[in-house]
């Protein structure tokens, strides 16, 4: 093994000699990849394929005991740090330049006690992992969109699905977290245990050390959910968005809709003349009895002249990766994100505006809408920043090519300073791109200088600083 040269948190590098790197490589269970291993291309590349950078060197852990070695490797000689769970957050934080990556993806244990209604899942497991492991118990933790996200930030953004109307953001289900933190403690974060950790777990990031385990409350869902697509001209987009928000405002929790506007894929169920035409897609998941989901959903699908309608039921696992197709590895992309406590007409206008100048054919502007059990949260019972019902954007830019960068972030851009004045100010952290770091306090909203206290309290010179970063307060 050879000296290294890192790069440290402060700006700088760091010479670490090879007699240390084989004395931290030795006492680890999983295995320290540099740059010139086989698997350290594979082990650099995450899903936003705008992220290229090289780490220094990358820990692949198998368990807790390796987090503390490699949080301690890394605090003792100043190394700039990235944590990385399943790669897929947008920013591109699970990897960092020159420093050092621990890498959580190999640790992927889901355990399951169904009488307990209890899940135990480690941070590298992906949501596919997890639905497949609690849905043989007809159990369900409320997750994300995309099979393939990883537990461990979605979780610590606060998560939202296709079931969080029914049974909460992720971070409601949370009961309990071991927890590295920044000085090598492995503590338990829990309402009893650490509280002020726990609340700035569930939806501060990964600002306040690195969770092991979670522990989960598990709920009854399934096998079957109702679910599908109804799929309309884009043409009808502002009578249908106005209708929708009358709509969903009333729904019972069981029923969560969401919409796309994109261009058609070629999808099997839609007509060829269709495929690459513009199309507004209202997205739709009833939790509950088959017979009252098909009664829940009537309104929605009855809307306007659906060029497609393919609602029905269908096992809540399949339904999990219905979104996989249009969000696998490998594609440049760039997202914006407001909250909206209303879908007024003047926001309708600029998200349909902007749906007109989609800049290629992988782009979409997605409206989502949060309520229900999520909704009955107190404000300050958690980090997440916004409890009331509300709606939120996310622009999603994708792209395959480097010439494409300019069009597609200036679209994405665009649209957000467009929509900015009717912001409730709050934001989703896990939808905000890498370059929005000053945004975070107002994405955090008035949790914002508790968030900084617990900083202060667990990780003081910031160690855990790649990450929508809230810094430690001064006092």
């Amino acid at each position: 093994m050879k000296n290294l040269t890192l790069a440290t948190a402060d700006g700088g590098t760091r010479g670490i000699d090879a007699a240390s790197l084989e004395a931290f490589r030795s006492d680890l269970r999983g295995e320290m990849l540099e740059q010139r291993a086989p698997a350290y291309q594979e082990a650099r590349t995450i899903w936003n394929a705008m992220i290229d950078r090289k780490p220094g060197v990358i820990v692949r852990c198998k368990d807790a005991g390796d987090v503390v070695r490699a949080v301690g490797f890394a605090r003792d000689n100043g190394l700039l740090v990235a944590v990385r769970g399943g790669g897929h957050n947008i920013a591109g934080s699970a990897v960092c330049e020159g420093g050092i990556v621990i890498d959580l993806s190999q640790m992927k244990l889901v355990r399951v006690d169904p009488h307990a209604r209890r899940a135990w899942i480690e941070p590298g497991a992906t949501l596919r992992d997890i639905d497949q492991e609690t849905q043989t118990s007809g159990l369900a933790v409320p997750t994300g969109v995309n099979s393939t996200t990883g537990i461990g930030g979605l979780t610590l953004g606060g998560g939202f699905g296709w079931i969080t109307r029914k049974f909460g953001l992720t971070i409601d289900s949370l009961v309990s977290a071991e927890v590295v933190t920044a000085n090598g403690d492995r503590l338990n974060a829990n309402a009893t245990e650490n509280p002020e950790l726990f609340w700035a777990l569930r939806g501060g990031g990964g600002n306040f050390g690195i969770v092991t385990l979670f522990e989960f409350e598990l709920h009854q869902l399934g096998p079957q959910v109702l679910a599908g697509f109804v799929v309309h001209p884009f043409d009808d987009a502002v009578p249908l968005l106005k209708q929708y928000r009358e709509m969903v405002a009333s729904a019972p929790d069981e029923l969560t809709c969401w919409v796309a506007m994109r261009r058609a894929p070629p999808l099997p169920f839609l007509p060829a003349e269709w495929h690459g035409r513009d199309i507004l897609i209202l997205a739709m998941c009833y939790c509950g009895e088959i017979a009252a989901g098909e009664e829940a959903t009537a309104e929605l699908r009855a809307l306007g002249k659906p060029i497609a309608d393919v609602v029905g039921p269908v096992p809540f696992v399949e339904w999990q990766t219905a979104f996989d197709p249009l969000m696998t590895p490998g594609a440049r992309n760039y997202w914006k994100t407001h909250d909206f406590m209303q879908l007024t007409d003047a926001v309708i206008a600029v998200l349909v505006d902007g749906a007109r100048k989609l800049p290629g054919p992988e782009c979409e502007i997605f409206i989502f809408h949060l309520g229900g059990a999520a909704g009955r949260v107190a404000a300050a019972a958690t980090a997440f920043p916004l409890r009331n019902a509300h709606f939120g954007m996310n622009v999603h830019s994708r792209w395959q090519e480097r010439s494409g960068d300019v069009a597609h972030i200036g679209w994405a851009r665009q649209v957000f300073q467009e929509a900015a004045p009717f912001s409730a100010g709050t934001a989703y952290v896990n939808f905000m791109p890498g370059d929005e770091g000053d945004r975070v306090r107002s994405a955090y909203g008035a949790n914002y200088q508790r968030l900084a206290q617990v900083k202060r309290r667990y990780d003081p010179a910031n160690l855990f600083r790649m990450n929508q970063n809230v810094t430690p307060s001064e006092r």
